[in-house]
C-alpha cells in the first residue's frame, strides 16, 4: 500500500463522545488524518448523564493500545469480575441468587473518566469543540465529502473536506436521518432512573456499612436485582462512587429537545423514593435517597438496519445500532466498531474506500444486529413484559433453566474477537 497516499487520507468524525473519540484513535493509529466535530464548547469535566458503564475484555485491550499506557485504564476503572442476578423480596428483606458468573472479567468506568482518558491521549487540535454540525454533501464523483459546521461562539459557518464522513452522532443521528428519513426509535416500554452516589469520605457511614452487608461483593460485582415487573442495577465505580439504575415500566414520556435524558422535578424524585421503598431492600433505597440529582433515561432501541454505510458516509456506535442497556453493549459495540473500521481502512486504503466500508459493514452488522435483539429480549425478561411466545418471567418462581438468558454471557458473540482485530 502507498503509505504516502495513506497519510493524505482524511476522515471527518461528527460527534466527540466516547464513540467519536474512539474512531479518532482507531484512524490515527491507521495513518489517517482526523478531524472531530463536536458542538460542546469544551471538553466536559463531568458526565452529562452521570453514567457508569462496563468495559468487556476486548474493549479493555483496544483502549489500552490506544492509550499506550495500559496502567491508565486499570487505574481509573474498577473490576467487575462477578455478574450476579438475584430476586429481591422486600417483605422478607432478602435477595435470593438466581445466577452468578464469577468469570465476568469486565471493568466498571465512569463516563467522564473514560472520555477524559481518550481525549487526553489524542494529538492536540483533532477535536473542534464548539462546532455544531449543519450538513454534508458528497462530491459528484463520490470521492470526497464536505461538511459544514457553525462555530457556536461566533455563528460563523465553515466547511471541512475529507475522504470519509463518520457519523458518531448518537442514537438520534441527524446523518442517519439523511439516508433513512422518518426512521424512528422503538420505545422499550420502560424508563430508567439513574444516579451516582459519591461516598468518598463517607464510606464508613451506617448507610454504606449496611449496603455492604446486603451486597457483600460490592467493588467487584455487577448486581442485577429483579422484582415483580421491574429490575435494578448496582455496582461500584472508582473513588467510592456507587452507580445505580432502576427500570420502571411506563408509557412513553414526552421529551423536550433532542435527547432521551429527562430532567426531573423534586416531586418526581420524592415519588420515586416512595415507590422504591415498596420494591427494594431498605439498604438499596437509602442509597437512592442520598443521591443528588438523579435523572431519567427513556430506553429505546431500533430494529437492526440493513446497511450502515452509503458511498463515503458510515455510521458507528449508537448512530448505527441504538440498543437497550441490558447487555452492557452500547459503549462496547461503539469501541469495537471504531477498531474494526480503523483496521478496514488500514487494510484497503483510501483508494479502495468502498471495499473498506463494505468489509466493516459485513463484519459488524451480523454481530450488532443479534446483540441489539438479544439485549431487547433481556429487557423484556427482566421487566416481566410479555415475550414473543406469550410468556413472562417471574423472578420469585423462576427455575434455573428459566434464568439462562439473564446472564451477560448469554449475549451472542459475547467473548468473540473479530479476526481483523487479532
Amino acid at each position: 500500500m502507498d503509505k504516502k497516499a495513506m497519510k493524505k487520507a482524511k476522515a471527518i468524525v461528527v460527534g466527540g463522545s466516547i464513540s467519536g473519540l474512539s474512531c479518532a484513535h482507531a484512524l490515527v493509529s491507521s495513518g489517517w488524518e482526523v478531524v472531530v466535530v463536536e458542538k460542546t464548547p469544551s471538553p466536559p469535566t463531568g458526565s452529562p448523564t452521570g453514567a457508569g458503564l462496563g468495559l468487556d475484555p476486548l474493549v479493555q485491550s483496544k483502549l489500552s493500545q490506544w492509550l499506550m499506557q495500559p496502567h491508565l485504564l486499570q487505574n481509573t476503572t474498577m473490576p467487575l469480575s462477578i455478574d450476579q442476578n438475584q430476586a429481591t423480596d422486600v417483605q422478607m428483606k432478602i435477595n435470593r441468587t438466581l445466577t452468578r458468573d464469577e468469570r465476568y472479567n469486565f471493568r466498571a468506568a465512569y463516563w467522564a473518566d473514560l472520555h477524559n482518558l481518550l481525549y487526553s491521549a489524542l494529538p492536540s487540535n483533532i477535536v473542534l469543540w464548539g462546532h455544531k454540525f449543519l450538513s454534508f454533501s458528497i462530491s459528484d464523483c463520490g470521492t470526497s465529502v464536505e461538511v459544514k459546521t457553525k462555530i457556536v461562539e461566533t455563528d460563523d459557518v465553515i466547511s471541512i473536506t475529507g475522504d470519509v464522513l463518520i457519523a458518531a452522532d448518537g442514537c438520534l443521528s441527524s446523518i442517519r436521518e439523511v439516508f433513512l428519513p422518518g426512521l424512528k426509535l422503538r420505545y422499550s416500554g420502560y424508563c430508567a432512573w439513574r444516579g451516582v452516589l459519591d461516598c468518598s469520605g463517607d464510606e464508613h457511614t451506617e448507610a454504606i456499612e449496611d449496603l455492604k452487608r446486603a451486597y457483600p461483593d460490592l467493588g467487584r460485582c455487577l448486581y442485577l436485582n429483579l422484582s415483580s415487573g421491574t429490575h435494578s442495577v448496582l455496582y461500584e465505580l472508582l473513588n467510592k462512587r456507587l452507580n445505580w439504575l432502576w427500570f420502571v415500566n411506563q408509557p412513553e414520556p414526552v421529551h423536550e429537545g433532542h435527547s432521551t435524558t429527562m430532567k426531573v422535578s423534586s416531586d418526581m424524585v420524592l415519588k420515586m423514593h416512595e415507590e422504591a421503598e415498596k420494591v427494594w431492600l431498605p439498604e438499596f433505597t437509602r442509597i437512592m435517597k442520598e443521591t443528588a440529582e438523579p435523572f431519567i433515561n427513556a430506553i429505546y432501541d431500533m430494529d437492526p438496519l440493513e446497511r450502515i454505510y452509503w458511498k463515503n458516509v458510515v455510521l458507528v456506535g449508537d448512530a448505527a445500532h441504538p440498543t437497550t442497556p441490558h447487555g452492557a453493549r452500547s459503549t462496547n459495540m461503539a469501541i469495537v466498531d471504531a477498531a474494526v473500521l480503523g483496521q478496514c481502512l488500514r487494510k484497503w486504503g483510501v483508494e479502495r474506500l468502498d471495499s473498506a466500508l463494505h468489509e466493516y459493514q459485513s463484519i459488524r452488522l451480523p454481530v450488532v444486529s443479534q446483540q441489539v435483539l438479544h439485549s431487547r429480549r433481556m429487557g423484556l425478561i427482566k421487566q416481566g413484559l410479555v415475550l414473543p411466545d406469550g410468556s413472562s418471567f417471574n423472578p420469585s418462581t423462576a427455575l434455573p433453566k428459566d434464568c439462562e438468558d439473564l446472564q451477560m454471557q448469554s449475549m451472542p458473540f459475547f467473548s468473540e474477537t473479530p479476526p481483523i482485530l487479532m
